[in-house]
């Protein structure tokens, strides 16, 4: 690490990032080269972000940290180039790319300069998108144009405090000012936007982007983001089925030594995204959920068990990232319908069909476990048979259907007495609602005890492993 930097903030957090003494720097001795406003009388060491490559787990991983103490990590000419090159060793290698943000935006002494070189960054990252995993984390001020390349990337962490993202200032925004809704703070930005997947200290954010990477493939043709599996293959989930309306609790019981990375965490809670390990293997997870659980076992947050706009956008995106770097995915399905608000009614429509375009378009091995209701079309997006899903796995007690059987006589017999209607809803939830009826049609493959769906989803994967998926010769959908 070159003399000038070496004791900064940027290069102290590099160096709680990667393992022990694995950094080495690149570009350590460039400088800003304008000269416009008397700026080659200003001292701009690594002009403003340290670049570089080190391992996390011994995983190879290109890293940029921006120095706010250089002209406050403004972004200038060469300080975009060197990100932009950190980008193109990081293609030809075929490993992550990593930026610890902390940026006032674009230098204004290079004005054009730096608006090009920031473009390349752009183009970098559109190229990169899908082939290596790109991840942000936020310390300071990420504003402007480096809250969009923060857009770009894959997986965004933000530092609860001082962290700052934003595309106009909070007090540029008609009618608002910060103190009545900080729309760059890390709680708007992950609550709110979706923006940002994990909050937390410094020292947080580090273990949590340790622990991403030591879980993804490096980039979308490597093999290598297996582990060691200790955990018994067999292992029965007992008391699963208690868990089924907190979904995050069903991926963590069900996944190698409990491990459960949940992504957007903050966001849409009645739709859980993350990455567990299934005998190793690294699997994503999609699933509806209707009760968040505190730490003590009570109810924290209750959601109606509807597909919500925010919801689906956030299993769309996630499905799509899985589906380009070749991981696996499980669904765990207990949806009753569509939100129904005249909010979501804007844009309730075009994420479910983007949700239902990510799982048919995608051709990495896909399960599904039905584990509580699986009621008309939304059950149909929610990974099912009929889009595409290889294996579907449904608990005894689940119900599959166009809607709840009570609602389904009372339509059906309408002028009935209340006997013949509870006589009927008996009959429908036997002949057209039961994990059996679906069952015997093939749309369920197998009805499991809810303490086998490990042992099931290791088998279902392992049998999987080989799949290969051909889809229509196209340039891209349009979904």
């Amino acid at each position: 690490m070159s003399n000038a930097t070496s004791n900064s903030l940027a290069s102290t957090r590099i160096a709680a990032l990667l393992d022990e003494g694995s950094f080495v720097e690149i570009g350590g001795a460039i400088t800003a080269r304008t000269t416009d406003f008397n700026m080659q009388q200003k001292e701009t060491p690594a002009d403003g972000v340290i670049t570089g490559y080190g391992v996390i787990d011994g995983n190879l991983v290109y890293v940029y940290s921006q120095d706010a103490t250089v002209l406050k990590g403004s972004i200038g000419e060469m300080h975009a180039k060197k990100i932009a090159n950190i980008y193109d060793m990081a293609m030809k290698m075929g490993a992550p790319v990593i930026g610890l943000v902390d940026c006032a935006g674009l230098r204004l002494q290079e004005a054009t300069d730096a608006l090009n070189a920031f473009g390349s960054v752009y183009c970098k990252q559109a190229m990169a998108s899908g082939v290596i995993p790109q991840i942000t984390a936020v310390f300071g001020k990420c504003g402007g144009g480096l809250a969009v390349a923060s857009a770009m990337t894959d997986f965004t962490f933000m530092e609860g405090k001082n962290g700052k993202l934003f595309l106009n200032s909070p007090n540029a925004i008609e009618g608002n000012e910060i103190s009545k809704c900080d729309t760059s703070s890390a709680a708007f930005q992950s609550e709110k936007a979706g923006l940002v997947d994990v909050v937390g200290t410094e020292a947080d954010i580090m273990e949590e982007i340790r622990a991403l990477v030591s879980i993804l493939p490096a980039n979308n043709e490597d093999d290598a983001s297996y582990d060691e599996c200790l955990d018994d293959l067999n292992r029965a989930c007992e008391g699963i089925e208690n868990a089924a309306d907190d979904t995050a609790l069903v991926a963590a019981m069900i996944s190698d030594d409990n491990m459960f990375f949940e992504t957007k965490r903050a966001y849409a809670k009645d739709m859980v995204t993350g990455f567990v390990r299934l005998n190793g293997m690294t699997v994503g997870v999609v699933a509806n959920r209707s009760k968040v659980y505190d730490e003590d076992g009570n109810v924290a947050e209750e959601f109606d068990g509807t597909l919500s706009e925010a919801g689906c956008k956030k299993a769309s995106d996630f499905v799509e990232f899985c589906d380009a770097f070749n991981i696996p995915v499980v669904s765990f399905t207990n949806v009753t319908g569509f939100r129904a608000c005249e909010c979501a009614e804007k844009r309730l429509a075009r994420e479910i069909a983007k949700l239902t375009y990510a799982f048919a378009n995608a051709t990495v091995p896909k399960v599904n476990v039905v584990i509580g209701k699986a009621y008309g079309s939304a059950y149909i997006t929610m990974n099912s048979k009929s889009i595409g899903a290889d294996m579907v796995y449904a608990w005894p007690n689940s119900e599959i259907g166009m809607m709840d059987a009570n609602l389904a006589a009372k339509i059906m017999y309408a002028d009935a007495d209340a006997a013949t209607i509870n006589e009927k809803a008996a009959e429908y939830k036997e002949l057209q609602s039961s994990p059996m009826a679906a069952a015997r049609r093939g749309y369920v493959d197998t009805i499991i005890a809810p303490a086998d769906t490990r042992k099931y989803l290791i088998g279902a994967f392992e049998m999987l492993f080989t799949k290969r998926e051909e889809r229509p010769a196209k340039k891209h959908g349009t979904i």
